[in-house]
């Protein structure tokens, strides 16, 4: 599974760009169930933001979901936080 997450806005509106690719990962199980619960809970289309707040756009295998600072879901938090952590 490659999970990606990119990252924009902000005070300063950079764009961030991290992936994980959990193919052969101990841990991959954990990472699926949680890009799964991320993606069920996304947006089809970006939402609107707060002013210098960050947007994601979290795609999965090819399935894009779109979600913004601050109505983030724990899962969602988690899975950004964890790839952009973790991520090449």
């Amino acid at each position: 599974m490659r999970i990606q997450v990119r990252r924009t806005g902000g005070f300063g509106g950079l764009d961030h760009h991290r992936s994980v690719d959990t193919k052969g990962r101990l841990d991959a199980a954990d990472w699926q169930a949680l890009a799964e619960e991320a993606l069920a809970q996304g947006r089809l289309s970006p939402p609107i933001g707060v002013p210098d707040g960050f947007a994601y756009q979290i795609t999965v295998d090819g399935r894009t979901v779109y979600c913004a600072d601050p109505r983030l879901t724990e899962p969602q938090r988690k899975l950004i936080s964890r790839v952009l952590k973790e991520g090449d």
